[in-house]
């Protein structure tokens, strides 16, 4: 099953290449923000599980709600069948059903993780995105890959998300390294949420 799931990400992170010219641009959305008294979600897709470790990392940290999305259809076990069914459906711009819609109606701030397949966000993510109101809400992306780097999904999650804002991404090579708790404590001091963490 690891072998197959080492399978599916490898596939997913091929188009490394393609994303690396994205890797340095689009500095705004930097800085830190006014979250005194918002309410915070995170939410996530997760096949490997890497995205899942990062997602009860930050919830962890800020004591917030998390939501895992889940399609209403499961994705094929079989790691082919999986990365054919997700390239047709990024080629073709469809989205599939979740299990059950995430209001987002009483949040302020929306942490958003996913995998990157084929140099674009995973498409139940691009499915929540599109069937939510984002309208004044702040999105906080983060991105787990296999060699690709953040590619263009926070533009795309801009394109999609249109009402909202939709700040720069923690973006993690596999599922983090070392210092990757490190990492997220700065990346979230960076942004107001944390005080006082340990460089």
């Amino acid at each position: 099953m690891m072998k197959a799931i080492s399978k599916i990400f490898t596939a997913f992170a091929a188009v490394a290449f393609v994303c690396t010219a994205f890797a340095d641009d689009m500095k705004e959305g930097l800085g830190k923000i006014d979250n005194s008294g918002k309410k915070t979600l995170v939410v996530y897709y997760s096949v490997s599980g890497n995205t899942e470790g990062i997602a009860k990392q930050i919830q962890s940290k800020l004591n917030c709600d998390i939501k895992e999305l889940e399609t209403k259809e499961a994705y094929p076990s079989d790691y082919e069948e999986l990365t054919k069914v997700a390239k047709e459906q990024l080629e073709k711009d469809t989205t599939p059903e979740l299990k059950e819609d995430v209001d987002v109606s009483n949040y302020d701030i929306v942490f958003v993780g996913t995998p990157v397949w084929w140099s674009k966000m995973a498409v139940p993510v691009k499915a929540f995105l599109k069937g939510g109101n984002f309208s004044g809400k702040t999105i906080i992306p983060f991105i787990t890959h296999g060699g690709s780097g953040r590619c263009s999904i926070p533009e795309d999650m801009r394109e999609t998300a249109k009402d909202a804002e939709v700040l720069e991404p923690l973006v993690v090579s596999g599922s983090g390294g070392a210092n990757t708790t490190h990492e997220i404590d700065d990346w979230l001091e960076d942004l107001g949420f944390l005080k006082n963490t340990t460089k």
